[in-house]
């Protein structure tokens, strides 16, 4: 029996499209800490202001290789041979902070493989977070990519170019949200953060949230491509106890797969409903 709102929430996870944060049981995308859960999340895409962005790089007073108030270090790795040799230049934080609990995706350098990657799996002894300028430029100088990072996200403008220097694509985000993504509050003074639906060129792509009007998440998920994907994950208002667990298809083009919840507790937070013991029992 569904008797409120947020199981209601669930149904409509099972049928259509409301949702919430992806995380597997296999660890490649990022688990919400019980502590980072608590944390409310303020974010105002709308009223960011990205010629702020801009003048934190052409700060002429600025302490050199600190940005937004963080010691950065500077740094770079070369990839390719030849004519298809090219480098990255950019800024790593010089003490490790965890990053925001919220967003897919987060930018680090790994010393092991020699590259930046682009994950939540950080290796806190062999790698390190990018925050500040970065660039991607061919041997004669020509640039391929800019942009600048905040805490390991993508953050204000960033450009791509092919080899000619004709700009291929432009994007904008606000700490790892794309700037088109559809932000609602519970209150008209903007502090109470009600859902995200993260948008990018006029796809869902991301994590979605809905939260409690307590600042509580109640809903969580991940959208690719327009569709929902992994485990989705509703919870109770109160002490952040999971309710229910959707699984949706494991990757966006998976058309045969069919979502399902795969277990349930109540308000105590006893386990109801394991559907791996039901299949037991019914096989």
């Amino acid at each position: 029996m569904m008797t409120n709102k947020y199981s209601f929430l669930t149904f409509c996870l099972l049928l259509a499209g409301l949702g919430a944060f992806a995380q597997d049981d296999q660890g490649d995308a990022f688990t919400l800490g019980e502590q980072q859960a608590k944390k409310p999340l303020t974010i105002d895409l709308a009223n960011e202001d990205e010629s702020e962005d801009q003048a934190e790089l052409k700060k002429k007073k600025r302490k050199k290789n600190v940005y937004y108030g963080i010691k950065t270090k500077k740094f770079f790795v070369k990839t390719g041979v030849g004519n298809r040799m090219t480098f990255e230049s950019f800024h790593y934080m010089r003490e490790y902070e965890d990053p925001d609990p919220y967003v897919r995706d987060i930018y680090w350098y790994d010393y092991d493989s020699r590259s930046i990657k682009k994950n939540r799996n950080i290796d806190r002894k062999n790698g390190v977070i990018l925050h500040g300028p970065y660039e991607k430029y061919r041997l004669d100088g020509t640039v391929l990519e800019k942009g600048i990072f905040y805490k390991g996200t993508k953050h204000g403008r960033w450009t791509k170019y092919d080899n000619k220097n004709i700009l291929l694509d432009k994007k904008k985000y606000f700490k790892g949200w794309p700037k088109e993504s559809i932000v609602s509050y519970y209150d008209k003074d903007r502090k109470k953060l009600k859902e995200i639906i993260p948008v990018e060129f006029g796809k869902k792509e991301g994590n979605y949230f809905y939260f409690h009007d307590n600042g509580m998440v109640a809903v969580s998920g991940e959208f690719q491509n327009d569709e929902q994907v992994k485990i989705w994950r509703e919870y109770y208002k109160f002490r952040r106890r999971k309710k229910k667990e959707v699984l949706f298809r494991p990757n966006p083009y998976d058309e045969k797969f069919q979502s399902h919840i795969i277990k349930e507790w109540n308000e105590k937070g006893e386990l109801i409903y394991d559907r791996q013991d039901f299949l037991k029992k019914v096989n």
